[in-house]
C-alpha cells in the first residue's frame, strides 16, 4: 500500500471492475446474478464494496467473466487493506500526546527514524514501526518489561527515552550473528578483549563484537538521547543469545571499560531471567555490587592492585605519569583505567593524571 501525502491512496472496490466488464459484455446486473445463482441484492453490495468477495464468489466470477479468481481476490485484499488503512490512519492522527512522549527529533537527528514531522500520522506509524508495536494503546504492555529492568527503579530517566535507547540496542543486536552462548568461551574470550583496551575504537569495537559474538553475546554501541541518563545495559535475548548495550554518554576509556566489564559479569554470575540498567542516579544492590567487583579484578587484578597500593602509601613512588604508564604496560591495559581505578578509589585527586585518559570521538560508523 503505497502512501500519499500521509494519507493511504484510495483503492476502488472491486465492485467497480465487475461493472466495467459486465457492461463490455452487455450484461446487466440482474444478469450477472442469474449466471453467478446469486441474489441480485448479493450481488449488489458486492460491487458497492459492502460485501466481501469470497474465494467461492470469485471462482463464480471467473467462470462468468472469464478473468481468474487470483485477481479478484487480489482487488478484494487490496480494497480490505485500505479501508484497514484508512481507519488507522484517523487513529494515528489523534495520538498526538503520545507521540511527545519520545525524543523523536533527536531519533530524526540519529537516522533513527524518517523525518514525517509535517504529517502526525505518518510520524506516529513510522514510531510503532520501530517499537514494534501494533497500537499507541499497547505502549503499556511495552514499557513495563524495560523499566522492571533492576537498577532502573531509583534511575530517573525519562521512559519514552529509556525505551527507544534500549530498542535500539535491540535493532541492532538481531544484525549479529552469534554462535550459541558459551559461558567459558564468554570468560576466555574477555581476556582477549582486555588486551583491546589499548587501542581506539575504529581498532578495538569490530574485535570486540567479533570475540564476543563468538560466544553468544552481541554488543551494540548506542548513541545517548536526551534524558536516558543510561549508559549501559545487559540483558538476555533468549536462552543461547545475551546483549551488552553502552552509550556514549562517557567518552573516557577507563568509563566505558569498566562499564562493559560490569555488564560482561553480570551475564557470567546472574541469571538469564534478569536484565540490569546502569544509570547516573540508579540505586546499587547486592548485585551491581558484584558486578563492580568483577570489572575493578578483570582490568586490575587484586594482587596487582594491592602491589600497587603497598609502593604508592609507602612513599616509594610518586604517582606520575612515567609510573602509570609502566604500570599499566606491564599489565597489557590503557594507562587511563589504572588512573580511573586510582581516582575512584580517593588514592589520587580527581583531576590528577587526567592526560593519560583517552577521550573517544566515535566514528559514525561504529555507534548507531
Amino acid at each position: 500500500m503505497v502512501l500519499r501525502c500521509g494519507r493511504p491512496v484510495p483503492v476502488t472496490p472491486p465492485g467497480i471492475t465487475i461493472l466495467e466488464n459486465i457492461k463490455a459484455l452487455g450484461f446487466t446486473r440482474a444478469d450477472l446474478a442469474a449466471r453467478m445463482g446469486r441474489p441480485l441484492k448479493t450481488v449488489n453490495e458486492i460491487i458497492r464494496g459492502k460485501t466481501a468477495l469470497t474465494p467461492e464468489t470469485a471462482l463464480q466470477l471467473e467462470h462468468v467473466l472469464g478473468i481468474p479468481a487470483s485477481f479478484w481476490m487480489a482487488r478484494e485484499i487490496r480494497y480490505r487493506e485500505y479501508l484497514a488503512r484508512k481507519k488507522e490512519y484517523r487513529t494515528l492522527c489523534e495520538a498526538k500526546e503520545w507521540l511527545q512522549q519520545f525524543p523523536v527529533g533527536a531519533m530524526i537527528e540519529f537516522g533513527w527514524l524518517k523525518d514525517a514531522r509535517k504529517n502526525l500520522g505518518d510520524q506516529v506509524s513510522i514510531l510503532l514501526d520501530f517499537l514494534g508495536i501494533a497500537s499507541p494503546h499497547l505502549w503499556g504492555r511495552i514499557l513495563e518489561p524495560y523499566v522492571a529492568l533492576r537498577g532502573s527503579s531509583t534511575c530517573r530517566s525519562d521512559p519514552g527515552a529509556l525505551v527507544c535507547w534500549l530498542r535500539k540496542g535491540e535493532i541492532e543486536a538481531a544484525k549479529i550473528e552469534c554462535c550459541p552462548y558459551s559461558r567459558e568461551t564468554f570468560k576466555e574470550n574477555l581476556k582477549a578483549i582486555r588486551a583491546l583496551t589499548r587501542e581506539m575504537p575504529a581498532s578495538f569495537v569490530p574485535k570486540m563484537r567479533e570475540l564476543c559474538a563468538q560466544a553468544g553475546v552481541a554488543v551494540v554501541f548506542v548513541r545517548e538521547l536526551p534524558g536516558t541518563r543510561a549508559y549501559g545495559a545487559a540483558r538476555w535475548l533468549g536462552t543461547d543469545k545475551a546483549l551488552i548495550q553502552l552509550s556514549s554518554r562517557y567518552k573516557s576509556d577507563d568509563q566505558l571499560w569498566f562499564s562493559f566489564f560490569h555488564e560482561a559479569g553480570h551475564l557470567l554470575y546472574d541469571g538469564k531471567k534478569e536484565a540490569f540498567l546502569e544509570c547516573d542516579d540508579g540505586g546499587e544492590d547486592e548485585r551491581e555490587k558484584k558486578a563492580n567487583t568483577f570489572a575493578a579484578n578483570f582490568l586490575i587484578p587484586p594482587q596487582e592492585y594491592r602491589s600497587l597500593l603497598s609502593i604508592v602509601q609507602a612513599g616509594r613512588r610518586r604517582i606520575s605519569a612515567v609510573f602509570v604508564e609502566a604500570f599499566a604496560a606491564r599489565l597489557g591495559i590503557a594507562p587511563g583505567i589504572v588512573v580511573g581505578r586510582l581516582q575512584h578509589d580517593g588514592v589520587m585527586p580527581m583531576n590528577h593524571l587526567n592526560k593519560l585518559k583517552r577521550y573517544y570521538d566515535w566514528p559514525q560508523d561504529l555507534i548507531y
